[in-house]
């Protein structure tokens, strides 16, 4: 029988405290982090960037900057030009895309349908002052180029360093 002056035995588990539910979390994460450790996932749609929703993709984007513009190309493979958007703000250019696909094939014991669909928000933001009533943007064989022109004071303020070796 106990006395009243005993005390219960002390744990030499270091989270005998804890209630089991924290326990529970706690290895749990032990667990994700040891399987994620040291794995290269920069090649999933998800891993490196930001998430992607369901139904949305990323197309390959270049832009580049010269001395009189800033020029945006993407590359939209099987879009067309009534499925996108673009527009332009004081300090930033928007690109939405949307692309639904439906294909049916019927044979003599068989119909097979096929549903795809994807939608693409891209924005770049823009450093430079941009002439809003010279952008143009053209779509060809499935690329869509933005050209921004700056305004004649953005271009000026370009200043070439020279390099010395």
């Amino acid at each position: 029988m106990a006395s009243k002056d005993s005390k219960p035995a002390e744990s030499t588990d270091p989270r005998g405290s804890e209630p089991p539910m924290v326990q529970f979390q706690k290895r749990m994460g032990e667990l994700f982090d040891e399987f994620f450790r040291g794995r290269d996932f920069s090649a999933w749609p998800v891993w490196g960037r930001e998430p992607m929703a369901l139904g949305s993709f990323s197309p390959r984007m270049d832009v580049s900057e010269d001395d009189k513009a800033v020029t945006v190309t993407l590359e939209l493979p099987g879009l067309e030009e009534k499925e996108l958007e673009v527009a332009l703000t004081d300090d930033a250019l928007t690109i939405k895309g949307e692309k639904k696909e439906e294909r049916e094939q019927t044979g003599k014991d068989f119909i097979r349908r096929e549903r795809s669909y994807g939608s693409f928000t891209r924005v770049v933001t823009l450093d430079a002052a941009i002439e809003h009533a010279e952008v143009k943007a053209a779509f060809k064989n499935g690329v869509l180029t933005v050209r921004l022109p700056m305004s004649r004071a953005a271009q000026k303020s370009v200043r070439r360093i020279p390099i010395q070796g």
